[in-house]
């Protein structure tokens, strides 16, 4: 039978709790998103950076926006950087195209693109 969204976050939640870091992120985009769980961002920052430090990189993906956006952490743009090359190396193919987006910006018009430092090496 199919679950209620309600329903379901009680089991990822379990999941979660005992080291399942599929679950954490799923339920980090719940939070996230407030489905089946009532909305909250620094919740889907913890259940994001629990599966991260894991070593999931969809994790490390959704953390890495979390932090370019200042969704539920302050806004920090050296760490988005951190958590979006891990996700790149481990070959999340999001994360390598963002990696290419922010690594470059524009500067003065007329100007040549520049790269940003903080998302290369």
């Amino acid at each position: 039978t199919d679950r209620s969204p309600e329903e379901s976050a009680v089991w990822l939640e379990r999941a979660a709790g005992q080291g399942d870091n599929d679950a954490q992120n799923v339920l980090g985009i719940r939070y996230a998103n407030g489905d089946g769980v009532e909305q909250d961002q620094e919740r889907a920052v913890y259940w994001y950076r629990k599966a991260a430090e894991d070593g999931l990189s969809c994790a490390q993906y959704n953390l890495s926006l979390c932090y370019y956006n200042g969704n539920g952490v302050e806004r920090s743009l050296e760490t988005s950087a951190f958590w979006l090359r891990k996700a790149a190396e481990q070959g999340n193919s999001d994360a390598q195209n963002d990696l290419g987006v922010r690594g470059v910006v524009v500067s003065l018009p007329g100007r040549p693109l520049q790269p940003d430092r903080r998302f290369l090496r």
